[in-house]
């Protein structure tokens, strides 16, 4: 069977298209990236269920290295995961050690002076205590208590917010906030009777709930609500816009739903991605 003309041409008009499209994908990769085919990604991993060590074979896992893994095979790239403590993630990604922070990192409005967001979850700060209480059964219980919660984060000054609107104006006796290490450890010396109550992002504390039946309670509802981003030097934004388009691809696909539903997240997750709080472009 003979090939005309006519359809040779528009056959390869149409491979041309198609060869351009693909370059112009991988054009959106820095060429450090490109070339190596590798993002170092910086994660501290305390934090489940976003980033945690798995207890029966000490891996990395976790909805963020699930989340990450994903978003790199949409680039056809592999994600090099360093572990790192909190107080040196940014510090990691500002000399360049690492091209991209994904570890439950806060989008707050300080930090877009040096770093760039693509924001993927939603998160606020959730009271909670052991179920044993009787004392404390609603947030306003928690004035003149003491709190523990990651000093690390911006909990503590969350809390102090919430404690100077919710009792000092009503007259009660503020709540004295102790910053621990890690969100871990406040629960550690919660259940040791150390406090009365903790805090942490209201994403991760259905999982410590399921982790440990009937050993905790929830108080009220989450407040201070910010969202959840992947951190990226402000000078990398070739970088971002490929993890933001690769992000786009996931939810479109309803890969990023399945991974939701996977570590019970649904009432953290966005309907489309954001860029340092606002929609993406």
């Amino acid at each position: 069977m003979k090939t005309s003309p006519l359809a040779l041409y528009k056959f390869s008009a149409i491979a041309l298209l198609g060869f351009f499209a693909l370059a112009g994908q991988a054009q959106t990769l820095p060429d450090r990236i490109a070339k190596t085919k590798i993002i170092k990604v910086a994660v501290n991993a305390v934090y489940p269920p976003l980033e945690f060590k798995d207890p029966r074979n000490g891996e990395l896992t976790g909805f963020d290295v699930d989340f990450g893994n994903a978003l790199a095979k949409e680039l056809g790239v592999k994600l090099e995961w360093q572990e790192s403590a909190f107080e040196q993630l940014i510090p990691s990604l500002k000399t360049g050690r690492v091209d991209m922070l994904l570890s439950g990192l806060n989008d707050r409005v300080e930090r877009r002076a040096t770093m760039d967001f693509v924001d993927y979850l939603n998160s606020g700060v959730q009271f909670y205590t052991l179920a044993s209480n009787a004392g404390v059964n609603q947030l306003i219980d928690l004035c003149g208590k003491t709190i523990g919660t990651s000093r690390v984060t911006s909990f503590p000054a969350q809390v102090k917010d919430w404690s100077d609107k919710n009792c000092v104006a009503a007259g009660k006796a503020p709540i004295a906030v102790d910053g621990t290490s890690d969100s871990a450890m406040a629960r550690s010396q919660l259940k040791q009777g150390r406090y009365e109550a903790a805090a942490q992002g209201s994403e991760t504390v259905p999982y410590v709930l399921s982790q440990e039946p009937g050993v905790f309670k929830i108080l009220g509802s989450p407040f201070g609500g910010t969202q959840q981003g992947i951190a990226f030097a402000k000078e990398d934004p070739q970088l971002r816009d490929a993890i933001l388009m690769a992000f786009r691809k996931l939810i479109a696909s309803g890969a990023y739903e399945k991974l939701i539903a996977k570590w019970s997240l649904q009432a953290s997750a966005v309907k489309q991605p954001s860029m340092n709080g606002d929609p993406a472009p």
